[in-house]
């Protein structure tokens, strides 16, 4: 559980589960609270707080994948077809899904605020969106949880926005499936292999 690991114990134990069912190690108020916690505390760029987030538990979760699954097979190929469903089916069957919108209304004010860097606030709510994802992503692992990260938009972005209520401007940037895992993580394949240190990473005293 999160109080008995340090952070790093939290972020080296992170890992992409797929094979996950629609069962809770904690109670969704908790999971409430995550969420709720990583939009008070997380950092942001300039303290924008553009981030944006929607808890999709039971039914709306299974919602949420229906309409991926249809936008999905409205424009793949025949031969595809068995693949992709049976990859969306797998996420329709985990616990629920956290969606990561940025708004982009106080970055435009930002970019006003601040001219000399207009080019680069939008790169930089990225940034921040990718803080919320990792934030949680590992919270919800150190809680019990198995998660991976999905990016269906922009074809889902319009019913997503519609089904939800979402406001209309909000960017969609990732939706974080989780649920408890049937079976250990994926493994890395093996042909993936990290660089030596002494490549990535320098210091000077």
């Amino acid at each position: 559980m999160a109080d008995k690991k340090s952070f790093l114990e939290a972020v080296k134990d992170r890992h992409s589960y797929y094979d996950l069912k629609a069962e809770s190690p904690i109670p969704d108020e908790r999971i409430e609270q995550l969420a709720k916690d990583a939009i008070l505390h997380l950092p942001s760029t300039f303290n924008s707080q553009s981030a944006r987030l929607v808890l999709l538990l039971n039914d709306h979760h299974k919602k949420l994948w229906d309409i991926t699954l249809e936008a999905l097979l409205a424009i793949i190929p025949e031969e595809q077809r068995e693949a992709t469903t049976g990859r969306i089916n797998g996420f329709r069957k985990a616990y629920g899904t956290i969606l990561f919108f940025e708004d982009p209304a106080p970055i435009k004010e930002l970019q006003i605020a601040f001219a000399p860097y207009a080019d680069r606030f939008p790169a930089w709510s990225e940034h921040t969106s990718a803080i919320h994802q990792f934030t949680l992503w590992t919270a919800l692992e150190a809680e019990g949880f198995g998660a991976n990260l999905q990016h269906y938009n922009p074809i889902i972005d319009a019913k997503v926005q519609e089904e939800w209520g979402v406001d209309k401007s909000y960017k969609l940037i990732a939706q974080l499936v989780f649920g408890t895992p049937n079976s250990a993580h994926s493994e890395r394949p093996k042909y993936v292999s990290y660089k030596p240190l002494e490549e990535t990473f320098r210091v000077f005293k």
